[in-house]
């Protein structure tokens, strides 16, 4: 058990709150068109991202303050809520069915994205365990098979939301985990091998995703159809050019770029701000990834040192697919930005999970 705290890393908490900032600016201009011409109101999404924002603050600066190691008490807890989470948004009346996929529950005029937590749940738990496996994760049965079977029970049940882009991002967080654990190389080999095989025949299986699938090949073979939101999102990033059009000023968010406060706003940042803003959010990442990836291996606990990969991993692998996506470098698929886009249960997750990250940083043994 950790003896004496010391300051939480400075560096990781300041790119952290530059991401946040800059999300609540950007997630304003992005939406404010879209809400005026829905809600009558410019500010709609501004003023619940603002709010979220600040619960996410709190967030972090509990975890933060709660020391980690006694996250194990509660991973059965958090783990079995997750699970039934995940299998009430599924219930017709229970769960909130949006253009097709049915990923949240309405709390009133508030709604909740079980996938979150679960994410969180299953980080927490493939730490705890790996951590008490020491060379024995070695052996795939014993060592790695009970956490990969976990976290294929999350992810087939987020599969019927459906939601491939956060089953693949809890998919490369799991991964990242257990390579860090120390798991052999013909045994991640054959983990990543499945892995492929699996997205393969879920984008096959599935008609829009394999007309995404081509899209993404060719866009342009269907610019009105499936290749639209690639096309407009490059024609966003595209138009920006060196120093962007300015803060506001996006053309695309004119009803053009679809999910241009979500999942797309990465491509408004590089429309407004340009390339020199959109490197640098690429930049804040690595730093983050750079710093988190610093926490765990400086850490001596081997529970704290995989717990702070999974987080670090969370934010990195959501950011890599996130961009990919929008600069056309990956498929389409639907993951927000970790920080910036809108989204409750995304942020105030992400923001705790940081918050657990920080609460390592003060029991490292260097900086």
């Amino acid at each position: 058990m950790p003896l004496k705290k010391k300051s939480p890393d400075f560096v990781l908490f300041l790119t952290v709150m530059t991401l946040l900032s800059l999300g609540v600016i950007m997630v304003f201009s992005a939406s404010e068109y879209s809400t005026l011409i829905t809600y009558n109101d410019s500010f709609y999404f501004f003023k619940r991202q603002a709010v979220w924002a600040l619960l996410g603050l709190i967030a972090m600066f509990v975890m933060m303050n709660y020391d980690y190691w006694r996250l194990k008490n509660h991973i059965w807890t958090l783990l079995i809520v997750a699970f039934i989470l995940l299998i009430l948004v599924l219930i017709p009346g229970i769960g909130r069915e949006v253009n097709g996929a049915r990923r949240w529950i309405a709390l009133g005029p508030l709604t909740f994205a079980p996938a979150e937590l679960a994410k969180l749940s299953v980080i927490i738990f493939v730490a705890y365990g790996l951590s008490r496996q020491k060379e024995r994760v070695r052996q795939f049965s014993k060592g790695v098979l009970p956490y990969l079977t976990v976290m294929t029970l999350a992810a087939g049940l987020i599969m019927l939301q459906p939601d491939l882009g956060t089953t693949l991002s809890l998919a490369g967080i799991v991964f990242a985990m257990i390579f860090a654990a120390g798991a052999s190389m013909a045994h991640l080999g054959s983990i990543a091998a499945a892995g492929l095989a699996a997205v393969v025949f879920a984008i096959v299986m599935e008609p829009y995703r394999m007309k995404r699938f081509l899209a993404f090949l060719d866009p342009w073979a269907d610019p009105q159809g499936a290749g639209f939101h690639i096309i407009q999102g490059l024609y966003a990033i595209g138009s920006g050019g060196l120093f962007g059009l300015g803060l506001g000023q996006s053309r695309q968010k004119f009803l053009y770029l679809p999910e241009s406060h979500t999942d797309s706003i990465f491509a408004i940042i590089g429309e407004e701000l340009g390339f020199i803003g959109a490197s640098l959010v690429i930049m804040l990442f690595i730093l983050f990834v750079w710093r988190g990836l610093k926490i765990a291996v400086s850490s001596q606990d081997p529970f704290a040192s995989l717990l702070a990969t999974g987080v670090t991993a969370w934010i990195g692998v959501q950011a890599i697919i996130n961009i990919g996506v929008m600069t056309g470098s990956l498929p389409f698929t639907g993951i927000p930005l970790p920080f910036i886009s809108s989204g409750g249960t995304s942020l105030l997750f992400t923001m705790a999970g940081v918050g657990i990250l920080l609460n390592i940083s003060r029991y490292t043994a260097a900086r």
